[in-house]
């Protein structure tokens, strides 16, 4: 049976790597897969998954009022798929998560999601809150705060390295106006 799989964690924590890794295996042993990332995410280059570490794949893009579900098993129609695999599933809308969840479940294809948890401010973005909720395996990506503690938040910095508590919950590219940080120096950071 196909499962929905979230890994999520904070920002810089190599979750496109792994996802990198993940689709590599799957096509070292000649199996096919199919890589999606947000429109809107070009750091790498338009419909490209990039990670720090410099890989970096061609991917296929989705928007808010894309049917995923309509898009794979069009996909499908043309060539077998033994994984999909979903880069910044935080932009997922609530929508394309059941899509997602009904190519597990009604096409028998697993899908495995990467994304962030929580955005800045503590909050969970709708796509992740979503798979949270459905996803039939998660798992945490871990990475470290400054204090060697598990990092759960992250922190957005201007310029000048002032923590900011407002502002858009996206904003694209920046990774050094980020900072993944443990729960306690979070709240010390925003003031909470």
């Amino acid at each position: 049976m196909a499962k929905l799989y979230f890994n999520y964690s904070t920002m810089n924590a190599g979750k496109s790597t792994l996802l990198l890794q993940a689709a590599h295996n799957y096509e070292e042993r000649g199996m096919q897969v199919y890589r999606m990332i947000a429109s809107f995410d070009d750091r790498a280059g338009a419909g490209k998954i990039g990670s720090r570490i410099g890989f970096a794949r061609e991917a296929d893009t989705f928007s808010p009022n894309d049917d995923l579900f309509a898009r794979i098993a069009g996909v499908l129609t043309e060539r077998d798929l033994a994984c999909i695999f979903v880069d910044e599933a935080q932009f997922l809308t609530p929508d394309q998560v059941w899509q997602l969840a009904r190519v597990a479940d009604d096409l028998g294809v697993p899908v495995m999601a990467y994304g962030l948890r929580v955005d800045f401010r503590g909050e969970l973005f709708p796509g992740s809150a979503t798979l949270l909720a459905l996803a039939d395996s998660l798992r945490e990506v871990r990475t470290i705060c400054h204090c060697g503690r598990k990092a759960t938040m992250v922190v957005r910095q201007d310029g000048e390295g002032n923590v900011l508590t407002e502002g858009a919950q996206v904003q694209i590219g920046g990774n050094e106006t980020y900072v993944s940080l443990c729960r306690k120096h979070w709240r010390a950071a925003v003031g909470a």
